[in-house]
């Protein structure tokens, strides 16, 4: 069975305690108490959102993969912010917003949240919101751009479970992606079909309201909802060499080759990367 241990969790954090012990060596830490004196903490609600914005309208992405030359992640549909919520309030469980700029999008947000003085170089244009339901799940994955992630959420609880990049091998990830095979669902694992499994070691934690979790440059994750909640992601792109330079490989050309390819053979190359996630992983750990 895939072993966890539990997040390290701190109630209060020193800038250099947190870049000796957590950044500069890359280990997750839930901090309480970063973001209490935050309106975000104080206010966000769905109502708060619709009162500002309700009328916008948000792209929403489900859990189910992309078929043919659609891209990657791409948004299932289009409606209102408010047409949204009324889905979340009557029980939708996949719909999400992803990776929502509330700089460009609800500008007047900022003023709710302040970036933290925790020694990260912070990218200020791109605090992102990330919102759910009860019941929906976030495919495995990893950050394309190797930042480091302070993820502060509100509302109701949401499992994390992470893994460092040394676990790639077990976790069937596909060629040419930064996800793991869509069908795994890793919060109830069939160790019968995906015998690598087993020999994952990752670590997990339940976030609570008002809770930060930093998450390490390549980390992967996976992610269910308990109820309808939210999470505001600050970013600091990498300044190590070596997570730099993943950075940019995954933009100009792992990203570059699987969009093309996809647009040049749809769903037969598609299928090949997850044959071959299915088959190299098994095929990796001698099974």
């Amino acid at each position: 069975m895939i072993e966890y241990s539990e997040i390290k969790i701190v109630n209060k954090i020193s800038k250099s305690v947190f870049l000796d012990e957590y950044k500069n060596k890359e280990i997750p830490v839930v901090i309480k108490n970063l973001t209490k004196d935050w309106n975000a903490t104080k206010y966000w609600s769905l109502e708060y959102f619709e009162n500002i914005a309700g009328e916008q309208e948000v792209k929403l992405y489900d859990s189910k993969p992309s078929k043919d030359k659609k891209l990657q992640h791409a948004a299932r549909m289009i409606i209102p912010m408010k047409e949204y919520f009324q889905l979340l309030r009557n029980g939708e469980k996949d719909l999400r917003m992803f990776f929502y700029n509330i700089v460009e999008e609800i500008p007047s947000l900022q003023k709710d949240f302040h970036f933290p003085d925790m020694g990260l170089k912070f990218f200020k244009k791109l605090p992102v919101l990330f919102l759910a339901g009860k019941g929906a799940k976030v495919q495995m994955h990893f950050d394309i751009d190797y930042a480091d992630i302070l993820l502060c959420h509100f509302g109701a609880t949401k499992n994390v479970m992470l893994f460092s990049p040394e676990q790639t091998p077990y976790i069937y990830h596909v060629p040419f992606s930064f996800s793991a095979l869509s069908s795994v669902d890793f919060s109830n694992p069939d160790y019968e079909k995906y015998p690598a499994l087993t020999k994952l070691r990752g670590e997990k934690i339940v976030l609570e309201h008002g809770d930060v979790l930093y998450i390490p440059p390549g980390w992967w994750h996976y992610v269910t909802y308990d109820d309808i909640s939210y999470s505001l992601a600050l970013r600091a792109f990498p300044r190590k060499l070596s997570n730099f330079s993943k950075m940019l490989r995954n933009i100009v050309f792992t990203r570059t080759i699987e969009g093309m390819m996809r647009k040049l053979f749809g769903q037969k190359w598609n299928d090949r990367n997850e044959t071959l996630a299915y088959t190299r992983t098994n095929e990796r750990v001698g099974l």
